[in-house]
């Protein structure tokens, strides 16, 4: 949170490195769990270790004992990647013995999240658990800088490992995906919350990013089959979901106007995903009048991002914006409840702007598959009535078939490669190299 504020009052780069390492040591009676939290680096600087320790332990860790200080040839590596040390804390949780996979998997998904929305900041974590150790580096493959009127930019991480679809395998893929900031909603502090200390304005700005981005493929049929709802402080820090309002938010939704037959919750009894609310989607059935395997559309995720703002001119101590922070965090559910009408509508107007394109494209698919229909049936019914032998010979042979049935099957693929191979440059797509057109798609050309 300190950093954060650095950043903001001075427009430090959000770069650098961040370490978690976590081991253990044997008491008489159980494990006890060590952790060591390092930063270094532009996004860290200013950072007075010694003044926020305090406030880091009476705030942050009312659960957590003092314990020996980490051997700094473990720092070592870390340091020399990023330089000296801007910030070092070194605690031990209580009763942690009995759990460590669960919090491994927990601070696992949460650093996770946390890269997501801080690209420009190497995350390092590292587990020594006996005689075993573990290492793990987030390595972010792909950035976007996305800029929210009035606030300072946010640097994400797009990249996306789908696979594309064999009938494009030879040709530029998308690697990322591209953000859209949506709205700004100005949220109103129940009076209860109030009560507890938190004052000033309120907010929750929206982007949506949906992965794998298909723009060079105008014709490739999609479907929305996963969104990811992930809630982050003012500091940018990634916060539980409110999961009663999210729970009850598919219920809410016009799934009709967006074009779904249902939505619902998938994640609510995952520890591992505490810091985001996940949600399948089932797309309405669209008619395929010959569905064949390969034919699918490309299944998409979306992920909607809740960023919280939070400004108060009374508030200008470290240890105020803690505080501010922590009334936010615990009383989330209780703020979007407040506010759940126009929360939901700006949650909706989102999922429908973005659904837009796809929707677009169902449409477009449908009319293709229409002239497909009268394509081959105009073929083949100029093919059977043909009376020249020669005629009809050739066509088979070019088409590698042995009669107009397989002829009908052999030409309603061709079309489909066609179209659904259909590549349209994009200035702004993560591209991977472009490869040579395979002959088997030359052949597929001519063939028609």
């Amino acid at each position: 949170m300190q950093m954060s504020s650095q950043r903001k009052q001075r427009g430090l780069k959000t770069t650098g490195g961040l370490l978690v390492f976590l081991w253990t040591d044997r008491g008489s009676f159980a494990q006890r769990l060590n952790c060591t939290v390092a930063a270094a680096g532009p996004w860290c600087a200013g950072v007075e270790m010694q003044a926020l320790h305090p406030d880091l332990k009476n705030s942050l860790f009312p659960c957590v004992w003092s314990c020996p200080e980490l051997d700094p040839e473990e720092l070592s590596a870390f340091t020399d990647l990023y330089g000296p040390l801007r910030f070092l804390l070194t605690f031990q949780a209580k009763d942690a013995g009995h759990c460590m996979s669960k919090w491994q998997a927990h601070i696992e998904a949460f650093l996770r999240a946390f890269s997501l929305t801080n690209a420009g900041i190497k995350v390092h974590l590292k587990f020594t658990f006996g005689q075993q150790t573990v290492q793990h580096e987030l390595r972010v493959k792909i950035k976007s800088k996305v800029s929210p009127t009035d606030q300072l930019p946010l640097i994400l991480d797009v990249a996306c490992s789908a696979q594309p679809p064999w009938c494009v395998r030879r040709r530029g893929w998308c690697q990322g995906g591209h953000p859209v900031v949506g709205e700004r909603l100005p949220l109103s502090i129940p009076p209860q919350v109030m009560d507890q200390g938190l004052f000033g304005e309120l907010s929750v700005q929206f982007v949506a990013l949906l992965r794998p981005c298909v723009l060079q493929y105008p014709n490739l049929l999609t479907e929305l089959t996963r969104i990811q709802v992930l809630t982050y402080s003012p500091s940018n820090i990634p916060v539980p979901g409110p999961f009663n309002f999210f729970k009850g938010l598919p219920a809410a939704l016009n799934c009709q106007q967006l074009g779904l037959d249902r939505i619902h919750c998938a994640s609510f009894k995952d520890l591992t995903h505490s810091s985001s609310v996940v949600y399948s989607v089932e797309p309405e059935n669209w008619e395929d009048p010959d569905p064949e395997p390969s034919h699918v559309p490309v299944q998409q995720s979306l992920l909607l991002f809740l960023f919280l703002h939070h400004s108060d001119p009374f508030t200008s101590e470290v240890n105020d914006t803690i505080a501010a922070e922590m009334l936010i965090e615990h009383h989330l559910e209780e703020i979007l409840s407040n506010n759940r009408q126009a929360v939901s509508a700006a949650l909706e107007a989102e999922l429908y702007n973005t659904l837009k394109a796809q929707n677009h494209r169902k449409k477009k698919q449908e009319k293709l598959q229409s002239a497909a229909e009268v394509i081959l049936s105009s073929t083949i019914s100029i093919v059977s009535s043909s009376s020249n032998m020669d005629f009809r010979n050739a066509c088979l042979n070019r088409m590698k078939v042995n009669d107009t049935h397989e002829l009908s099957a052999s030409l309603r693929e061709s079309l489909w490669r066609v179209t659904s191979g259909k590549f349209l440059h994009s200035g702004k797509c993560f591209s991977s190299e472009v490869e040579e057109q395979p002959k088997s798609n030359e052949s597929t050309r001519v063939e028609i």
